[in-house]
């Protein structure tokens, strides 16, 4: 780790509003980078049994490390490093070893992340406060203030929005701010016990593409594992999809998946107090501003992919760690996140774009399987490889933001 730069911008303190991925590791990258922050999450406690299980890519290993965090991940993850393709009959039409260079994709599920990063942010010192609402920003000339619902403020340098899709910052920023764009599917997962019959092998995740599509690998309990999409033009609401039964998600999923080779089997021995009901699959279209004044936005709340990516968490990583190597090298706020968003734009556009024809396929729209998967090493190279220089500063030129290494 190398020693901050003297806090280029100037900015030595941050609220961070939003506590789940993104937030997090941009206080203890911050810190890194010599400005402290403090963490605002609406809910009353840190996130348990919350979300579904999500893979931790390569790439966002490599940005975990930066802050010191990969340890902590690595020890409650389960490396998955091979990948299947196939179709709804069971052929199989690619298989990928990983990169024999690169660590395995870890998976886990979304609450044990939440739980690893903020447990080692608060070892580091990193300030959570519980029960923090935003409402409202005041700007200063030398200053934001935010201000909560429970009718407390907190004052800092920037304010930085690290509060997921539906984010209140970006509405704050740009209240013509686009919203999530729905991709066509309801998403859900499971728990199967199928034992050896499914033909799984243990460190590969699968991906059954045909009518429907489903995911799935085995756990660490035997179990396999299986997330699936139930296309629809008119998803319910969030409060309408937990008003229906499980067994009534469970019973429409196994008529959409008779026939589909393996979905077929393995809801037959899923039941449904191991159904998760996920919810509508969404990502964000470009988001036109992501800062203004002293307000900027990292990870979900600015570039959600959809899970169709399996980069979601790792590019809000990604994001973090290179809003803070600008703020340290940057000599004003407005500069630091100019360049920000000139280095993290292209890329996580481009996983976004991608993720949206992969939902295409899903939820039924196009059968272009094969653009949408050229190869799984082509696809996941420029992915997994992906790599932030914290060492190297940032410098700003004719043509947009450089690093150098001196």
């Amino acid at each position: 780790m190398s020693e901050n730069r003297g806090r280029g911008s100037g900015i030595q303190t941050a609220l961070v509003i939003g506590g789940g991925v993104a937030g997090p590791v941009t206080a203890l990258a911050l810190r890194e980078a010599g400005i402290a922050a403090t963490v605002y999450e609406a809910y009353p406690s840190a996130a348990d049994g919350v979300g579904a299980w999500l893979g931790l890519a390569p790439n966002g290993q490599a940005a975990l490390a930066t802050v010191g965090a990969d340890a902590a991940v690595k020890a409650v993850g389960q490396p998955v490093p091979g990948m299947v393709m196939a179709d709804g009959d069971g052929n199989h039409l690619a298989r990928f070893g990983g990169f024999p260079e690169l660590p395995a994709t870890l998976t886990l599920p979304r609450d044990w992340l939440f739980r690893a990063l903020t447990d080692h942010a608060v070892a580091a010192g990193v300030r959570f406060a519980y029960g923090k609402r935003l409402v409202a920003v005041e700007e200063a000339p030398d200053g934001v203030t935010a201000h909560f619902a429970d009718k407390t403020s907190a004052t800092a340098d920037i304010l930085i929005g690290a509060d997921g899709i539906h984010s209140t910052v970006r509405t704050v920023i740009d209240p013509q701010s686009p919203v999530p764009e729905y991709g066509g599917v309801l998403s859900f997962g499971g728990y199967a016990a199928v034992g050896s019959e499914a033909g799984a092998e243990p460190g590969t995740m699968y991906f059954a593409f045909g009518r429907a599509f489903m995911g799935y690998w085995q756990g660490p309990d035997g179990r396999l594992i299986w997330f699936a999409g139930l296309p629809t033009d008119t998803p319910p609401s969030p409060a309408d999809l937990v008003r229906v039964p499980k067994a009534e998600w469970l019973s429409r999923l196994r008529d959409l998946y008779t026939g589909h080779v393996p979905g077929e089997r393995l809801l037959r021995h899923t039941s449904p107090d191991d159904l998760l009901v996920v919810g509508r699959m969404e990502r964000m279209p470009p988001v036109p501003n992501w800062y203004r004044g002293r307000m900027v936005l990292v990870g979900d709340s600015v570039h959600a992919p959809s899970s169709s990516s399996g980069q979601g968490a790792s590019l809000a990583i990604e994001s973090a760690v290179e809003l803070a190597r600008c703020l340290r090298d940057l000599p004003t706020p407005g500069e630091a996140f100019a360049a920000y968003e000139a280095l993290r734009r292209p890329r996580v556009e481009a996983i976004g774009r991608n993720a949206a024809a992969v939902n295409k396929v899903k939820s039924g729209k196009s059968d272009a399987l094969a653009s949408a998967f050229p190869s799984p090493e082509e696809l996941l190279r420029p992915l997994h490889f992906h790599r932030i220089e914290w060492e190297a500063k940032v410098n700003v030129g004719a043509n947009g933001p450089l690093s150098t290494t001196a």
